[in-house]
């Protein structure tokens, strides 16, 4: 038996497999995120390690023969989160996370410095780990002075369950600190932001193993004998082991709080004048490229809150046929946007909207804003070398065949659906730990689902898309006019 640990920024969620990957159950336990001011967006860690324990506990409760069994973890985890160490283990303060932008000004100085694009293959980010740093510096002087060790979210939870301080190179690949061709720590970058080797955990590949469950965990949780732990893999990077996105060539997008297109490769391409995240994979010697865009099914949440009807009755309205799109447009920047733009401080709006347009217009709007927000990714990947034609569609988004109508036409690829299951983060997890356990051929675990469905762009719609998109082009000019 195995079981992959999720940690992201909304819950935790614990899935056990047996070894022919068939799903045995699951278990899920809720985080809050804190945003005491704007920009800001923050987690206890210890909040992480009390919902860990509560998922396994679960577990333990309703598969006790099988939990028993264990005999492997993977982690996957929410990347770029800066949690601050001191000398005895203990965080010194919240967590930083992923979409907190305070740190805009740090990141662009970070990024004038030509080494950083040179040897990370990326922008520095506001989102990523050494920007944060560089903040906490000028802001928490005290805090920094007493940092001993900087781990991301996920290698936090891996400390309280091995006793190791243990990153690999997918989530490592998003601090701005690591070399990502030579997969290695950089001690020229971390000298940038006062740090050095010593603040910085270990590196292993995604499918070893990086340590074992303590004891005490082992008898609290049912657990017969130490299982491994897998070094694991950022959530993007473990979704692509989850929905076998890891030959070349292969491709997903992702419909979650973010939106993720996401392709890997057999080589390192970097093209940061793009604003694509070239990263590594959780498997050895291999990359990946990515476009991220901030806010994709929370743009609909944002909706539903504002209209107070449940997101998937406002997507049910719409029907099943897919829309020319109407004169409203939205651009989806709720928190600011990575690719293609890097802009922390722009903001979405609407724009043409008329008195006839009813909440089903703004429900169209929104969802065809993601759409060609997603067209931007593409675009963005085209101009750092990667060409895609099709794209499994994964993610809570996915569930509105009218959305990913929408996305394949605007984009003009294919988007296959898996059948029934579960394909993301956490799977993606599992199938790391069984092969740290052991010492499966990656590729042949992470095979790709079975597809029950294909859905293709509507080509009656395509003219139409395409000047909508050109029009939703020409607004992130006008809006960064008024948004900074």
């Amino acid at each position: 038996m195995y079981i992959g640990l999720d940690l992201g920024t909304s819950g935790v969620k614990a899935l056990l497999v047996d070894g022919a990957q068939r799903i045995i159950g699951s278990a899920n336990a809720s985080l809050e995120v804190s945003r005491p001011h704007a920009g800001w967006s923050e987690q206890n860690p210890q909040h992480w390690l009390d919902a860990t324990a509560n998922v396994l506990e679960q577990l333990r409760r309703s598969y006790l023969v099988e939990t028993a069994k264990v005999a492997g973890i993977g982690l996957s985890g929410q990347m770029h989160g800066a949690t601050l160490l001191d000398a005895a283990d203990q965080p010194l303060r919240p967590c930083i996370l992923w979409n907190d932008t305070r740190s805009h000004e740090e990141a662009a100085a970070l990024d004038a410095d030509p080494k950083f694009r040179k040897l990370t293959g990326n922008i520095v980010f506001p989102g990523f780990t050494a920007p944060k740093l560089a903040w906490v510096k000028a802001h928490e002087p005290d805090i920094f002075a007493a940092t001993r060790k900087v781990l991301l979210p996920k290698d936090f939870l891996r400390l309280w369950l091995t006793g190791e301080h243990v990153s690999e190179m997918s989530d490592a690949a998003g601090t701005a600190w690591l070399d990502v061709e030579k997969r290695c720590w950089d001690a020229s970058l971390l000298d940038a932001t006062s740090l050095d080797l010593s603040h910085m955990p270990r590196l292993v590949e995604g499918t070893e193993v990086s340590g074992k469950l303590r004891p005490e965990l082992c008898a609290r949780f049912g657990f017969e004998n130490a299982p491994v732990v897998a070094g694991g893999a950022g959530d993007n990077a473990a979704s692509a082991c989850g929905a076998g996105t890891v030959a070349p060539g292969t491709s997903f997008i992702s419909l979650g709080t973010s939106g993720v297109l996401f392709a890997a490769n057999e080589s390192y391409l970097p093209n940061p004048e793009s604003a694509v995240h070239t990263f590594c994979h959780a498997l050895p010697g291999t990359w990946h490229q990515m476009g991220v865009i901030l806010s994709a099914t929370d743009s609909l949440n944002w909706l539903s809150g504002v209209t107070g009807s449940a997101p998937g009755d406002l997507t049910a309205a719409l029907g099943a046929e897919l829309k020319t799109p109407g004169s409203a447009t939205f651009v989806p920047y709720l928190s600011g946007e990575r690719t293609p733009h890097n802009d922390a401080a722009i903001r979405g709006g609407f724009c043409g909207l008329s008195h006839q347009d009813d909440a089903s217009a703004l429900t169209q709007a929104v969802l065809e804003g993601v759409a060609f927000a997603f067209r931007d990714n593409l675009e963005a990947l085209k101009a750092a070398g990667t060409t895609l034609t099709r794209a499994t569609a994964i993610g809570g988004g996915s569930r509105s065949r009218y959305w990913l109508k929408a996305i394949a036409t605007a984009l003009q690829i294919r988007l296959d659906i898996p059948a029934e299951g579960d394909f993301g983060a956490a799977f993606g997890a599992a199938r790391l730990g069984l092969i740290a356990a052991t010492g499966a051929d990656p590729v042949a675990v992470c095979q790709p689902p079975e597809i029950n469905e294909t859905i293709e762009p509507d080509a009656a719609l395509t003219d139409a898309f395409d000047t909508a998109y050109q029009r939703y082009r020409a607004l992130y000019p006008a809006l960064r006019g008024v948004s900074q």
